[in-house]
């Protein structure tokens, strides 16, 4: 993070708009450009939110970003005389280039490579069921080093993907018995959940050529069945 976005976040959390304008106004056009282009790459990279990726996926898909933590992650009418609206629940995955580096130096044991896929935590039937009968719509996106590669979309109720979160609830909750303050921590799925089936799209996806600079941040079952639908 530059010295010139450290100092404008001290003073926007610290002092008063007045200042913050005083300060952004004595810098130079080259200046605020950094300044900018370092906010959105520390954020968009933040490991602990996933807020602008979960938005940049739904305003890519066509979809408004719901703003509230509770909730689905987007919504969009479906018809305007209608009033109803879809809603879609967004799985967003990035790699930081650094991460890979110390993976391979061996400063990290282990790493995720893209897979397309994602999880819901503390999970239950209960919020299956809902989720099935929102007819809720799955968005499922990658990113390297904050750059859009890939999004998919598919509806929550893809055969394949009800089938593996179905298998974990039940050996979490057989016969969907569950105590009271129990959850599935973890119901995952990757690319082979979804991507076999015929219904689900492409909304988003890098050119071959530029997916192949980007090969070893992927999975390698999944780079090789993605790139097939790469233009």
């Amino acid at each position: 993070m530059n010295k010139d976005l450290q100092e404008a976040i001290k003073i926007y959390s610290t002092g008063t708009h007045k200042e913050l304008n005083a300060f952004l106004l004595d810098k130079s056009k080259d200046n605020l450009i950094a300044i900018f282009n370092d906010l959105l790459t520390t954020y968009i990279n933040d490991k602990n939110s996933s807020t602008l990726r979960e938005f940049i996926t739904v305003a890519v898909a066509g979809y408004n970003h719901n703003e509230e933590k509770i909730g689905y992650n987007g919504y969009r009418q479906t018809t305007i005389s209608s009033g109803e609206y879809e809603y879609c629940e967004v799985k967003p995955k990035n790699i930081d280039r650094a991460d890979l580096e110390k993976y391979k130096n061996g400063e990290k044991k282990t790493i995720r490579k893209l897979d397309a896929g994602g999880n819901f935590t503390d999970y239950t039937w209960e919020r299956f069921d809902k989720d099935l009968q929102e007819n809720l719509h799955m968005l499922i996106s990658g990113f390297v080093d904050g750059k859009l590669i890939y999004i998919f979309e598919f509806p929550f109720s893809n055969i394949d993907f009800t089938t593996k979160l179905k298998k974990q609830l039940e050996k979490a909750f057989p016969n969907r018995q569950r105590r009271t303050g129990t959850f599935l921590r973890s119901a995952n799925f990757n690319f082979s959940d979804f991507m076999f089936s015929n219904n689900f799209e492409i909304v988003f996806l890098l050119s071959k050529k530029e997916l192949k600079e980007y090969e070893e941040f992927f999975n390698g079952n999944f780079f090789k069945e993605m790139i097939k639908y790469a233009k």
